[in-house]
């Protein structure tokens, strides 16, 4: 048996996959979540084969979860279920050790496919976000302007960032500069709205 856990706050959403799922023979759901912040527990106390994580989640996304599971040595391998199809998703996805992203309109025999695969040792990928992410390019973001446009898409302010990146207030400003020059924006809430749509921050 193939042990899953899933992870979606969508309750309704996360009953339906773990009752479809639980009619495969060789799938067992041991543990069902609804934050991104208890994944980590769950993982240590059920001990799943395959964590199928979605992206947008309280506490946490999938995306960060998958990153703290890959640190911490986890055992299970890591499977995208998600709405979102935005491209920059799947690369961010594979940089963090993810081996399957599918979307949440696949029929349950694709998600079980790529459960199998995964715990095999394989990667599964949807193909359409697969080519949706070829077409979009690398993302053009460093690191610090990734890091300051999540930080003023949350509504920091400049001063606040500067104190928190231990940055001068000009050098902040320098980087959404930079970022906004690179995504051919007017303003940096037009820069996060562009990361934020092809799934770079």
């Amino acid at each position: 048996m193939i042990r899953v856990l899933l992870a979606d706050d969508e309750h309704l959403i996360r009953g339906a996959v773990a009752a479809l799922l639980g009619l495969e023979p060789d799938l067992e759901v041991v543990a069902e979540v609804g934050r991104g912040d208890e994944v980590a527990a769950a993982v240590a106390a059920h001990d799943p084969d395959v964590a199928v994580l979605d992206i947008d989640m309280p506490g946490a996304n999938g995306l960060t979860v998958a990153e703290s599971l890959r640190d911490q040595g986890a055992r299970c391998s890591v499977c995208i279920l998600t709405s979102f199809g935005r491209p920059g998703y799947l690369r961010r996805a594979m940089a963090a050790g993810v081996r399957g992203f599918v979307a949440k309109d696949a029929p349950t025999e694709e998600l079980a496919a790529a459960i199998r695969k995964v715990h095999g040792g394989g990667r599964y990928l949807d193909a359409e976000l697969a080519a949706s992410a070829m077409a979009a390019g690398d993302n053009p973001l460093t690191g610090r302007e990734r890091e300051i446009l999540r930080l003023t898409g949350a509504g920091t302010e400049t001063a606040r960032i500067a104190a928190l990146l231990h940055l001068s207030e000009g050098t902040v400003r320098n980087y959404l500069s930079t970022a906004m020059a690179k995504l051919g924006v007017p303003n940096r809430l037009a820069a996060v709205r562009a990361a934020r749509d092809m799934g770079w921050i």
